[in-house]
């Protein structure tokens, strides 16, 4: 099968796609015939030694996020058959013809959207779910702010926040509100023109994924007893010290939270952007358009099959 393999960390150079064998399921584990996958920031960061940092062993199949068919099980393998269509989130292998992970690592692919679209769905959704209600407990009626509502996880927050009957503030660039206000914002900001800390405050929940200076700045707009949660910085001890919760969350894969956004999604409550379609042999053009930061949407990368 063709894969998208890394012998070696640096920049796009490293990156080769090459022929290798068909991954086989072990015990718990199903495989995938791979139609489309997404492309993420942690994708090149990998590449560019991010991988090293987290223990990862060479040589590595970036990617992800991927959409596909089961197309054949490990054993104890239980709620899914060959055949199924499915979607979900791995640490590493999705950019390929096929893909094997853990079983729970995946939940029913949405009927009403095709691979292209579903592509889109599962790491920002499942990102935003586990920060929002399983981290910070997001309830109706509190209000919350977020610092992107216009990329991959922030336009995801928004929808989930919305279905919970949260009051929603969103942070874009102008270029973005008429998208954010679609998606169910009740108020926007525009980073580009205002100062959104002199805007913005008393917060119940701020969602930060953004990091660096714009969470640094994002402190001030959190109501004592409130919740910050990111994505993206590494809080120190003291910025953790504001009479209000910082903490950091990192996607974890979840087959009942998959399902349960499956189900949004077919209701017309949760919906993904594709910003970009590209084959898999133009993986290296994906990675710089995600690592541009430029992308207005889920970059999403089509296996033939």
């Amino acid at each position: 099968m063709k894969a998208v393999i890394i012998s070696e960390y640096g920049s796009n150079e490293v990156v080769k796609i090459t022929d290798v064998e068909i991954p086989e399921p072990k015990s718990g584990e199903v495989r995938v015939k791979v139609q489309a996958v997404g492309v993420n920031p942690l994708d090149w960061k990998i590449r560019d030694g991010a991988g090293q940092r987290m223990g990862m062993n060479l040589p590595i199949i970036l990617g992800g996020e991927i959409v596909g068919t089961i197309e054949k099980r490990g054993a104890d393998v239980v709620g899914f058959e060959v055949g199924d269509e499915v979607y979900g989130i791995t640490s590493i292998g999705g950019f390929a013809e096929y893909a094997v992970a853990t079983a729970t690592n995946f939940a029913r692919k949405p009927v009403n959207i095709d691979t292209i679209e579903a592509a889109a769905v599962p790491l920002g959704a499942l990102t935003a779910w586990q920060a929002l209600f399983d981290a910070a407990g997001l309830e109706k009626g509190q209000r919350l702010f977020i610092t992107n509502g216009s990329g991959g996880v922030g336009s995801m927050a928004v929808q989930l926040a919305k279905a919970k009957g949260a009051h929603v503030t969103a942070m874009a660039s102008g270029t973005n509100e008429a998208y954010v206000l679609g998606l169910g914002a009740d108020a926007f900001v525009d980073h580009m023109k205002q100062t959104f800390e002199e805007i913005v405050h008393d917060m119940d929940v701020v969602f930060d994924t953004v990091g660096g200076e714009t969470f640094r700045r994002a402190l001030k707009t959190v109501k004592q007893g409130g919740f910050l949660v990111t994505v993206v910085a590494f809080p120190d001890d003291a910025e953790r010290q504001h009479g209000f919760t910082v903490e950091r969350v990192r996607c974890q894969p979840n087959t009942a939270q998959l399902a349960e956004i499956c189900e949004m999604v077919e209701a017309g409550k949760l919906k993904g952007r594709v910003a970009t379609v590209l084959p898999l042999d133009q993986v290296k053009e994906a990675l710089e358009i995600s690592r541009s930061g430029q992308a207005r949407g889920k970059i999403v990368l089509a296996v033939a099959s």
